[in-house]
């Protein structure tokens, strides 16, 4: 939910000086509020998070702590249709990256794309993680995919159709685009016999790619985790994204891998879930989201080493960070916590 790029970190603009970094620093447009402010103020009820869609920005838990309730009151109350379409101007005030998860479910349109666009600055940088059509190899047994649940998916990593239904549409905005995530779900013996089977597949896919996009791939099994995998990125100028998952390694783990930094330019991390951890079991810990219930000092020392590279790493750096609610409780207070103990 935040991003540096070297030359911005090392000349903070005038609403930036004197502030302290979890407040207001190169990540951030305006401060956020204190915690006295948190704590006194009323909260509203949260919504239900199915963890699907463009939640990821939405959460009532925040208000009070990033949202302001009397922008989105009506007749005194919370409105939620209101809040949930307008409330990414207010939080582009802040941060200047956002995960757009809704990508994943459906191909974006231009006429989304222009409607996030018109709710956020111009340098604003979205991360969007591509469609399941394209990243999902089989089909889960969920109703959402209907007749084709439990089958085959002939669209698995078809560069055509992800250049037409994906890339297309992001040319109306493509200077917005910080990154395009491949999220991949584990893969399981049925899938591939080998990991290398799989990297073979990337290998192609990015071969048929048009260049100069900013791509990345975020793998969910960790004995993938490969010199062949990272030479396949690198070879091809695409991003390892550093992810805290379940069956995953630790990010700093991932970090300590060698050439696990695939691309030079362009760094991505997604903190999502402690190691060891189940989805269903971080929505029941850390639901409504309006405060840290665990600190994860593996994951915020992490986070704070990715930032400090990459504002040593010179003006070509783009290091994007994305932290989920579900690691600690809430995103906004690890975040702030990941600023605090940043070098300078």
């Amino acid at each position: 939910m935040f991003y540096t790029k070297a030359a911005e970190a090392s000349s903070p603009s005038p609403l930036q000086k004197g502030e302290r970094a979890g407040e207001r620093g190169p990540f951030a447009r305006k401060p956020m509020p204190p915690h006295s402010k948190r704590a006194s103020s009323p909260r509203p009820s949260p919504p239900s998070d199915g963890g699907e869609g463009e939640r990821r920005w939405k959460y009532q838990g925040w208000i009070n702590q990033l949202y302001t309730p009397a922008r989105y009151e009506y007749r005194g109350k919370l409105a939620t249709a209101r809040f949930e379409r307008l409330c990414l101007a207010e939080y582009a005030e802040v941060f200047k990256t956002v995960c757009v998860d809704a990508a994943y479910y459906t191909f974006p349109s231009e006429k989304h794309l222009a409607g996030l666009m018109s709710q956020v600055p111009p340098d604003f940088q979205f991360g969007f993680k591509v469609t399941d059509e394209i990243t999902v190899r089989q089909f889960p047994n969920l109703p959402r995919f209907g007749a084709r649940a439990g089958k085959p998916n002939e669209n698995f990593l078809n560069a055509d159709l992800f250049s037409r239904a994906f890339l297309k549409p992001c040319e109306s905005i493509r200077a917005n685009v910080g990154v395009l995530m491949f999220e991949f779900s584990r893969f399981h013996p049925g899938d591939y016999d080998h990991g290398r089977d799989f990297v073979a597949d990337l290998d192609r896919f990015f071969a048929n790619l048009p260049g100069g996009w900013p791509c990345a791939v975020e793998m969910r099994n960790r004995s993938w985790l490969a010199p062949e995998y990272f030479a396949c990125l690198r070879r091809h100028g695409i991003t390892h994204v550093f992810n805290s998952w379940e069956a995953m390694p630790p990010v700093s783990e991932q970090m300590g891998l060698p050439d696990s930094q695939t691309n030079p330019d362009l760094v991505a991390a997604r903190f999502l879930l402690k190691p060891g951890r189940r989805y269903e079991e971080a929505v029941k810990t850390f639901q409504p989201y309006d405060r840290t219930r665990e600190v994860n000092d593996e994951a915020r020392k992490a986070g704070t080493a990715l930032v400090n590279e990459g504002k040593a790493a010179g003006p070509k750096r783009k290091t994007l960070i994305f932290v989920n609610n579900r690691l600690e409780g809430n995103a906004l207070e690890t975040i702030s916590a990941m600023l605090d103990q940043l070098d300078g």
